[in-house]
Parts: C-alpha cells; structure tokens; sequence
C-alpha cells in the first residue's frame, strides 16, 4: 500500500532544510544534474538576502510520504509583474511556481495543486512557470538538452516532468534557447567582413569593463540591460537593490576582457557580458565548496583557464535597436569574446542564451555565427 502524500507549506528550519535537500536527493543518480552551492539556494529563498522579495509574496511546499520529504514546489507573486502589460507575459492576476521537484507523478499532482490553490487564494487567475524564483534567476522547464549538463546559472530537469505537467493542464506559453555555438574556427567570413567594417568605423569603440571602476561600469551595463529588454516578453524590471545585489553576485565571475561595453559617439550603446563555465567545478562539489572544492574553483578563476563560457546577457540602447548598426555591435562583440576566450583562456566552446523563440534578431544572429539549439526551456501558464 503506498503511503498518502502530504504536502505541507514550510515552517520552520527542519522544512527548509528539507526543501533545500529534496532537490540533492532527488537528482543524485542523474549525471547531468550540477549541484548548486547551498548557500546560494539558502540565500535565493532568504527575505533580507534576496531582495526579490522586497516585491514578492513567496510561499514554499514540501512533499512529505510519511518523515521522507518527496518534492518541493514555491507559489509566489511578483507585484511588480502585476504591473506588467500582460501581451508581454505577465501582467494583473498572474501568479507563478517554481523550484519544481517531484519523485513521481502523484507527487507532482499533489504539489501543483497545493501551489495553484495557495495562488488562487491571493487572487491570482492564471498560473505562469516555472520560475525559479524571479525572471531573472532560473526560468523555464528544461525540454530539451537533457543529455548534457547546463552552463553556469542554467538549470536541469527530469524529463519526465514535462508529461506530467502537461497532464495537470499546463500549456506551453513561451520557449526560451540556448545556442552552442563554435569558437575555435572563426566565423563566417560574411561576419569577419562587418566585423572589419565596424572596426574602422572611428565612431564605434569595444572596450572591457574597467574593474577599477566596476561599480559605475556595472550600473551601466545594468542600466541598458532594464532599457534594452523592457518591450521583451516576460520582463519585470531589476529594483535599485537588485541593481546592487546583482552587481555583488557578478563580481567574482568577470574577466573583464570577455565582458564588454560598445560605445558609439562616446556614449554606451550596448554591452555583452560571458562567464566562465563554474559548472565544470561545481558538477562533482556536491554543493559545497568545502573542503577542497574552494581551492579548485579559485584556482580557475585566478588560472582564468576554462573550457566553457557562457553569454548570459547583452543588450543594445533602444534608440539603435533593430537598424545594422545593432546586429553590427552584436558580431563585434562576439567576434572579440570569441577571440580572446579562444586565444587567452582556452575556450573551446560557448554557449549563448536563453534567447525568447520570437526574438528574432538574436536568434538571427545565433544563427548567423552557426549556432545550434542545445537546450530548450519551457515556460507553462494554466487558466486558475
């Protein structure tokens, strides 16, 4: 007889530790899976660390079959998202989930339900994720790429919870992709030609990030970025103290000759940011740095020698977005990240993404340096 599943909300530190360890438990026997640090989990789901929730109603579940906790699933509002126009995704009434965890499908129905009646109880009409916890921070259900581990901040899923997500109602209402992209052969010669005409063009300038003024250069970058995705699907904007958060969080991880800043008549007109792959350290640490895994990660931060990088994030000013002058900084700044990541840190390979399914510019361009779709997350939405 299989015991009765309860879903209970989290109260407490024996519930959160439980919510956090669910998700170690559970993938341990996929090899694919990356073990995110645990104080960074503990810090994602913290009031007054995170400050996602300076604008956020958050509430975590966890799936208990007697004292062994099965899954785990958050229910929460993102109140600035309700400001949204909702042709862009979110907007009044939607609510999401997240951190998605669930040993099979009776525990995924349970979960699901506790979740979308804690969000109908708040007002909300329509379920939209997962997201994990903020737009920003891990969206999407993994649907495609499950046979190779995800890059620095992407996430990892069971594959079969699509079939059941899918089975409770949920619809896919966006894709978002990730891009392989070839780095060691150079790129076609059509993008070493605009690449060339862009570098005589005294107008334009690549530079890195001078981390002697990091603080004003991230405010910048952060800047275009909130100004450059504010028509995208799904956007929210980042608050002052996300600003300040994300620039803290990112500082450890730039190398500053990889992650770039264009200027066109002086001013910054787009930037490009790539990460080394920490993914390649933290897939055997097990979630902790100790004892030794410290030592191996800054010893490749400070080698700054790594097979993967990852472009998480570039953004152009909207007063030059789509016209040639955008999609010419674009190739300029992939061509110089390619360049140095190849010739000063080997990198043998990239990934750039996610990128939205109807974006078509980026996707144009992924396209244009032959990238190849690697992984694919999904994000569902379900009448409440």
């Amino acid at each position: 007889m299989t015991m009765k599943i309860a879903v209970r909300p989290v109260a407490g530190k024996a519930d959160f530790k439980a919510f956090v360890d669910s998700a170690y438990q559970l993938n341990a026997n996929d090899p694919h899976w990356v073990p995110p640090l645990r104080s960074d989990v503990a810090e994602l789901l913290t009031p007054g660390k995170n400050p996602f929730y300076e604008h956020a109603t958050v509430q975590l579940f966890v799936a208990w079959r007697g004292e062994q906790p099965v899954g785990r699933i958050s229910a929460h509002i993102d109140h600035l998202a309700l400001e949204q126009p909702p042709e862009q995704g979110m907007g009044p009434g939607t609510g999401n989930w997240g951190l998605f965890e669930a040993a099979d499908e009776d525990v995924a129905a349970a979960l699901m339900q506790a979740a979308e009646q804690w969000l109908r109880k708040q007002g909300m009409t329509r379920a939209l994720g997962p997201l994990s916890l903020s737009i920003w921070d891990e969206p999407g259900l993994l649907t495609k790429g499950h046979d190779h581990s995800p890059m620095i901040m992407m996430g990892h899923h069971n594959p079969a919870y699509q079939q059941w997500i899918e089975a409770l109602g949920h619809q896919e209402a966006k894709k978002l992709h990730t891009f392989i992209v070839p780095v060691k052969g150079g790129f076609p010669p059509i993008i070493d030609r605009i690449v060339k005409s862009g570098m005589k063009n005294g107008r334009i300038v690549i530079r890195p990030i001078d981390m002697s003024r990091y603080e004003e250069e991230a405010a910048t970058i952060l800047s275009l970025l909130n100004e450059a995705w504010s028509a995208n699907w799904g956007f929210v904007p980042l608050t002052d103290s996300e600003v300040q958060y994300v620039k803290k969080k990112l500082k450890p991880a730039i190398i500053p000759e990889v992650n770039l800043i264009a200027e066109y008549d002086g001013e910054p007109a787009a930037f490009m940011l790539a990460l080394p792959d920490i993914n390649e350290v933290l897939k055997t640490s097990g979630g902790s740095l100790l004892p030794f895994n410290w030592a191996k990660l800054l010893y490749g931060l400070w080698k700054k020698h790594w097979s993967g990088y990852r472009v998480p994030l570039m953004g152009v000013a909207q007063k030059h977005q789509n016209s040639r002058l955008a999609s010419q900084l674009a190739f300029m700044m992939i061509e110089t990240i390619r360049e140095r990541g190849v010739n000063n840190y080997g990198a043998d390979r990239a990934e750039v993404g996610w990128i939205l399914e109807d974006n078509q510019g980026m996707n144009a361009i992924a396209d244009a340096i032959n990238g190849e779709i690697n992984r694919t997350y999904s994000i569902f939405e379900k009448a409440l």
